[in-house]
């Protein structure tokens, strides 16, 4: 009986260690793998940034010179400004956006707008658009993005911010005029919203941990 019950003790002490064991090879891989992640999505941050701001207008690290706000303009959430100095001196910013009326659910956006409201540039950073129809807001797919850029609260009119479907100047995709209409009206607001912050969005400290 002695016998068995060591055999036992010696299998259950056994059993724990493989079981610490594998906990801590889960815990070092999921920690390797998170910085891993957080490195790539830091990655691909910056070259969202930089295809939205012009080249070689900053001297600043746009990524940690940022600060939070909440605004329906933007759009529902907490919303992070990029913003792009030079010698100090305010350049652009960069809003993430949502248009929470996308055919298939929000759609997350950056708008850079230099500091005299015209747009230096738009991306789609997430969605969920029909493939081969709404879609084409992705650069990846359609170049339709780029006609925002050089645009301002004035050039086009405010009328004239809406698809052609709608009395405006911007294109829509045959048989996805929702996505389209979702993406120009939250670019529009997001001018507006940058025409009556400017100054603000720029007042605070210029660098954020």
């Amino acid at each position: 009986m002695k016998t068995t019950l060591a055999q036992m003790l010696r299998a259950g002490g056994v059993l724990g260690a493989f079981g610490l064991a594998c906990a801590a090879v889960l815990g070092g891989t999921w920690t390797l793998t998170a910085d891993r992640i957080r490195e790539a999505e830091q990655q691909r941050l910056l070259r969202q940034l930089e295809e939205v701001l012009p080249v070689g207008a900053y001297d600043n690290a746009v990524a940690s010179d940022t600060l939070q706000v909440t605004s329906d303009a933007l759009g529902p959430g907490t919303h992070t400004v990029y913003r792009a100095r030079r010698d100090g001196e305010p350049v652009a910013a960069v809003l993430s956006a949502v248009a929470p009326d996308g055919y298939g659910g929000p759609i997350a956006l950056l708008v850079g707008i230099a500091y005299d409201g015209r747009i230096t540039g738009v991306r789609v950073t997430a969605h969920k658009e029909t493939p081969g129809l709404g879609d084409k807001i992705d650069l990846s797919r359609n170049d339709w993005i780029l006609d925002f850029d050089g645009r301002s609260l004035l050039d086009p009119g405010p009328r004239d911010w809406a698809v052609k479907k709608d009395g405006g100047v911007f294109d829509q995709f045959a048989g996805a005029t929702i996505t389209p209409r979702a993406v120009v009206k939250a670019v529009h607001r997001s001018l507006q919203y940058f025409a009556e912050h400017r100054e603000t969005l720029f007042a605070h400290a210029e660098e954020t941990p």
